[in-house]
C-alpha cells in the first residue's frame, strides 16, 4: 500500500547536493540574463526590451521545467532581481546603466511581472502514484 498522507503534511526533506548546485547555477544564470537584458534593452529600444523580457521568461520557465518545481523559476528570478537592482545604483563618477526613460522602467517593472508570472506558472510538485482519479 502507498502512503496516503497528504503532501503538505509530510515532513520537509533536505535537498540533495546536486539540486542545491543546480539552483545556485540557475541563480548565477539569472544574474547574467539580468545584466545582458539591462544592456540590450537600452541599445535597441523596442526590440531589445522584448528580447530581454523574452530571454528572462525563457530562463525562468526552462529552469522550472528542468528542476521540476517552482523553485527552478524562483532561483533565477532572484539572481535577475539582484543583478538589476545592483545595476540601478549610480557610481561615484556619475555613471549608470539605466537611463531615466520609459524603456528602463518597462524593463524593471516588466521583468518583475514576468518573474511573478513564470514562478506562478512553473510546475509545482506533484504527488507520485497512479494517474487515476482519487476515490477510485
Amino acid at each position: 500500500m502507498s502512503d496516503r498522507t497528504p503532501m503538505l503534511a509530510q515532513p520537509l526533506q533536505r535537498p540533495s547536493a546536486g539540486r542545491v548546485a543546480a539552483y545556485l547555477g540557475l541563480f548565477v544564470l539569472g544574474a547574467v540574463v539580468g545584466l545582458a537584458g539591462a544592456l540590450v534593452q537600452g541599445g535597441w529600444f523596442p526590440g531589445g526590451l522584448l528580447l530581454a523580457l523574452l530571454g528572462e521568461a525563457g530562463l525562468l520557465l526552462g529552469g522550472a521545467r528542468a528542476a521540476g518545481s517552482r523553485a527552478g523559476a524562483v532561483a533565477p528570478a532572484g539572481g535577475w532581481i539582484l543583478a538589476v537592482i545592483f545595476l540601478t545604483t549610480s557610481r561615484p563618477e556619475g555613471d549608470f546603466v539605466f537611463a531615466a526613460g520609459s524603456g528602463s522602467y518597462l524593463f524593471l517593472l516588466g521583468g518583475m511581472a514576468v518573474a511573478v508570472i513564470c514562478a506562478t506558472l512553473g510546475q509545482g510538485r506533484q504527488p507520485g502514484g497512479d494517474t487515476a482519479r482519487l476515490g477510485k
